[in-house]
């Protein structure tokens, strides 16, 4: 283990307040540097005597146990400064030390949408939460739940079922299984997308973790949606913080007589935006995409304004609302009410497909304006 790994890693098993040790870590040109320079400077942090004793003599089990997970093929430790962190995630208010990452890191900075929602949903709630997370993967976008009983779980196995990218964000170590007989999932999640912690291998899940966890589910996503949800369900933590965070928070209504609807109802009353389709969930996103795309796309390798060449992908193919779509696009940019008018479509059907097709490499927006990527073969498309 090299010294900054090791540095790292004791600071994260230090525990306690998350603001006296990232001020610490920021202190000094390394982590290393920081834990060198001793107990006055870990005391001028705000460490508290606790944080100091471990500082001082950490779990070398912890430690050893730490370093054996990390050397397995797929297990990463992403420190807030690595470039690999996702972007959107340092912008919250209280951004991690560090991530533990089972999968492939690089789903963390696509663009994504949070489903919640109840742990014990009805029938009507669970096929909600996998038709929207369906739709989202149909239109290029990552699904990120918190891998917890009912919507959660639904919105998981939706996204894994349409070939989409799913993140679940854990409240344990990412050697643990929480609920346990989700292990088969989160193992097919870690090999299809990704599972992410902020807590060290060898820490079990922990009421108090959850709604740490949950501002993990909301800084990762542009918008937060909540499905099913009581006056006193985690979802409702999630969607406050996905506020705080400056992001779109939704929320579908439900029947007054169904109490885990009442979250959701006492959400809109608050100011959540209420949505019935996914297509409004992601014409809300609409502008925020728009601005973070070049960057994204750029980290991504995703197609720019010299796409790929590429046919539309089939579900565009089939579906005639995309192919005339694509007839109303010209090689100059049009504006959107334009489209509406040359199309006949809705604002809110045309900006989740713009979204799609934007994803895609199909369509470049410039200035608002939208027109085809001059790097997309028109032969079999524009038929």
């Amino acid at each position: 283990m090299d010294e900054e790994t090791q540095a790292l890693l004791t600071l994260v098993l230090a525990g306690g307040g998350l603001p006296a040790r990232r001020a610490l870590a920021c202190a000094r040109p390394s982590v290393a540097a920081a834990l060198d320079a001793g107990p006055v400077a870990w005391r001028q942090a705000g460490c508290s005597p606790g944080q100091q004793r471990r500082l001082a003599a950490p779990d070398a089990a912890a430690l050893e146990a730490a370093l054996r997970w990390m050397q397995q093929a797929g297990h990463h430790l992403l420190p807030l400064g690595d470039p690999r962190f996702p972007a959107l995630l340092r912008t919250i208010p209280e951004p991690p030390l560090a991530l533990f990452v089972h999968g492939d890191p690089a789903p963390l900075w696509h663009p994504s949408i949070a489903v919640v929602g109840s742990r014990s949903p009805t029938p009507s709630g669970r096929a909600l939460a996998a038709e929207f997370s369906t739709a989202f993967c149909d239109a290029g976008l990552a699904v990120i739940s918190g891998l917890a009983a009912g919507v959660d779980a639904a919105a998981h196995r939706a996204a894994l079922a349409a070939d989409g990218l799913t993140i679940a964000v854990i409240g344990s170590g990412p050697d643990a299984v929480f609920p346990s007989h989700h292990v088969a999932l989160q193992r097919e999640i870690a090999d299809h997308g990704v599972v992410v912690s902020e807590y060290p291998p060898g820490t079990p899940a922990r009421a108090a973790h959850f709604p740490a966890r949950n501002r993990l589910v909301a800084g990762l996503a542009l918008a937060t949606v909540v499905i099913e949800a009581a006056n006193r369900s985690g979802a409702l933590i999630t969607a406050r913080l996905a506020a705080e965070a400056g992001r779109e928070v939704c929320a579908l209504p439900g029947s007054v007589r169904n109490p885990r609807a009442a979250g959701c109802h006492r959400l809109i009353r608050d100011g959540a935006a209420l949505v019935e389709t996914p297509a409004e969930v992601m014409a809300l996103i609409a502008p925020q995409l728009a601005t973070a795309l070049p960057d994204l796309q750029c980290r991504l390798q995703a197609p720019t304004e010299q796409g790929r060449r590429a046919h539309l992908p089939a579900h565009m193919a089939s579906e005639p609302d995309y192919q005339t779509l694509w007839k109303a696009l010209d090689h100059d940019p049009i504006p959107m009410d334009s489209l509406i008018t040359h199309s006949g479509l809705t604002a809110a059907r045309l900006s989740s497909m713009l979204l799609a097709m934007e994803l895609a490499g199909i369509v470049v927006c410039e200035h608002g304006r939208y027109c085809r990527n001059p790097g997309f073969p028109t032969s079999t498309a524009s038929r």
